[in-house]
């Protein structure tokens, strides 16, 4: 069987970091990755958007926060470099359903790799509901890769 493909945004990657809420969840994806039931995939932007809300969460000082700019990248997470034609549809996303191009950028690799974006983001979970679950929904026994 194929592993389950899920896409995240920096909204799931904080929370690897900080205790908040859904925290668990959100560990519990990092995990299922960890041991290789799901894959992650995430636009290249996600490490910069992710340590940006890290520098502005006022926890990390800046060594502490070099620290963590080095673990993002060991992760080994599937970053994806957009394309011509991904930059264009991200656009075309962006604009047609007011959202920021950031955002946008998730939510097309979600279309394209076929892959469920999990996310926190209210508006991205309104604007997109066949695409895109809260991490709250998370759980790995009740995932796909999981039954038997």
């Amino acid at each position: 069987m194929e592993k389950e493909k899920v896409v995240v945004d920096a909204s799931i990657v904080v929370k690897w970091y900080l205790e908040e809420e859904f925290s668990s969840q959100a560990i519990e994806l990092r995990d299922a990755f960890g041991t290789g039931k799901v894959t992650i995939l995430a636009p290249s932007l996600l490490y910069c958007e992710a340590l940006n809300a890290l520098r502005y969460s006022g926890v990390y000082r800046e060594e502490e926060l070099m620290l963590v700019g080095g673990s993002l990248s060991l992760y080994g997470l599937e970053a994806m470099e957009p394309t011509r034609e991904m930059l264009e549809m991200i656009a075309h996303t962006s604009l047609s359903r007011d959202i920021t191009v950031y955002d946008a950028a998730y939510v097309v690799l979600a279309n394209l790799a076929d892959a469920i974006l999990y996310t926190t983001d209210a508006e991205i979970l309104e604007k997109f509901p066949g695409r895109t679950r809260h991490i709250k929904e998370f759980k790995s026994e009740n995932s796909p890769v999981f039954s038997s």
